[in-house]
């Protein structure tokens, strides 16, 4: 057995941990990373990576349907699923080698290929080695959730670590769970050319805006895909090319292929974190707002800390634990400004608060100003009209934003950094973007807002008269 000391040790090699380790170790810490399974965790081999290469080849069959409006004539695709899937592991390993082992070697990172459990509050044992580090961060991730399903266990289905190796196209894809997970597969299997069924114990898309999510699911029922809302699964059975799904309250789905897609828990099983000191919590290791856990050493990151569930948010911990532990500076992390999106057609994204939720927090006092991409030259001329943006604003400064609609994963970037900066909408109004853009929705929804201000207010008149009456 042999021993390691460091100045900080990083518990999987997922989105997280990976930029935790490259940070550290190129300003000058002696860093020893663990992965017992594949570079890139979840995100780049079964998460984001692959979920929007799929779509992207549904989005390719879904346009050769499609292209009458443009003065194209439609043509019905000729789908290879299994080509699909060259495709998605193509993308893979295009972007794997940023991930790599060889990588982080080159950053100085000591890398071993092994599972960690605390064997002591500040040692990690790991195959052949125990680590003592000066700080731990734990940055393990999640796993698909199973739910505890009768039959669930006596039949075969998919999660999102076993779907992207499927190679034969599926004739009938059940799905249980209607979150953004379940509804971006079933749009990119419809168009694949699957029929498809979502099975949702409560609303689909139920996290969000129910005025957007609705936008959302017409378009998705519209392109054939069946949404089963309150239809909690009480029992599936069957075989292999036959599946079937039975809910509570009566109803009976039929299906070639199952995919569960209800949800994640944290990676907590392998580490011994009671040998650590470290307490844990129902969704994942308790930390503080500076992610420190009960262990004062020991940080937790990303999704394994219990809070959002985004690639996005495990790179923003790492920022957060570098500052502190490397540096020893005050940082806390905040979730005001964490933007989340749903990537079917049309996308859904969201940043702060929702209506519902600014309501509530701050009664008449609030504003809500929108703006329709019906309005919207460029998204007129793509033919992709639907949706809408609505601001959430409190003494003039945006406090959330719903966006459903084309690029709305794009268009929310912008209300993020408005978030994160604590940004007036009279700053928003004052950008000037190119026209004809889709951007131009976030410009006109500040415009909304000032709108009632300027036009067809007494005050103003008054004063433009005056204007134009006493100075030359």
């Amino acid at each position: 057995m042999s021993r390691i000391t460091c100045d900080l040790l990083v518990i999987g090699a997922g989105s997280g941990g990976l930029s935790v380790a490259a940070g550290a170790s190129q300003m000058g810490a002696d860093v020893v990373l663990l992965e017992g399974h594949k570079m890139g965790g979840d995100c780049l081999n079964y998460g984001c990576v692959p979920s929007k290469a799929l779509l992207a080849s549904g989005k390719a069959a879904y346009g050769q349907a499609q292209s009458s409006a443009f003065g194209v004539a439609d043509q019905l695709p000729q789908v290879d699923y299994a080509a699909a899937k060259d495709h998605v592991r193509d993308v893979i390993e295009t972007i794997a080698p940023v991930d790599s082992q060889e990588r982080f070697e080159g950053f100085g990172v000591r890398v071993i290929r092994e599972f960690g459990r605390f064997i002591s509050p500040r040692e990690v044992e790991a195959g052949d080695h125990v680590i003592k580090a000066r700080r731990v961060v734990i940055a393990t991730g999640s796993a698909p959730l199973v739910p505890p399903i009768p039959g669930l266990d006596q039949v075969p289905y998919e999660t999102n670590e076993t779907l992207f190796d499927l190679r034969e196209r599926p004739d009938h894809l059940l799905i249980i769970g209607g979150g953004p997970i379940g509804m971006e597969m079933a749009q990119a299997h419809v168009r694949l050319g699957c029929k498809v069924t979502v099975i949702e114990g409560g609303a689909a898309l139920g996290r969000d805006d129910p005025e957007a999510a609705k936008v959302v699911l017409d378009h998705l029922r519209g392109e054939g895909v069946e949404i089963a809302e309150q239809a909690l699964a009480a029992e599936v059975r069957g075989q292999a090319g036959a599946l079937e799904v039975e809910t509570r309250d009566g109803r009976l789905f039929k299906g070639t292929h199952l995919l569960v897609a209800v949800g994640r828990k944290a990676n907590v099983e392998r580490l011994d974190l009671t040998k650590a000191g470290i307490d844990r919590t129902k969704t994942g290791i308790k930390v503080d707002d500076s992610l420190r856990t009960t262990n004062r050493r020991v940080y937790a990151i990303g999704d394994v800390a219990g809070g959002l569930q985004f690639t996005h948010v495990a790179g923003y911990h790492a920022g957060v634990i570098i500052r502190s532990s490397l540096f020893g500076l005050p940082s806390k992390a905040r979730t005001a400004h964490i933007p989340r999106a749903t990537y079917t057609d049309p996308e859904l994204a969201q940043v702060g608060l929702s209506e519902a939720e600014a309501r509530a927090q701050h009664g008449e006092r609030l504003e809500v100003t929108r703006f329709d991409f019906s309005h919207n030259d460029r998204a007129l001329a793509e033919r992709k009209a639907k949706g809408f943006i609505k601001v959430m604003v409190l003494k003039g400064r945006p406090v959330g934003v719903t966006i459903v609609g084309h690029q709305a994963g794009e268009l929310i970037n912008l209300w993020s950094l408005v978030l994160a900066n604590r940004m007036k909408m009279s700053q928003v109004a004052a950008m000037v973007p190119p026209y004809p853009t889709i951007g131009e929705v976030n410009k006109r929804a500040a415009g909304a807002y000032f709108s009632p201000r300027l036009f067809d207010n007494p005050k103003v008149e008054r004063v433009v008269r005056f204007v134009q009456r006493w100075i030359p």
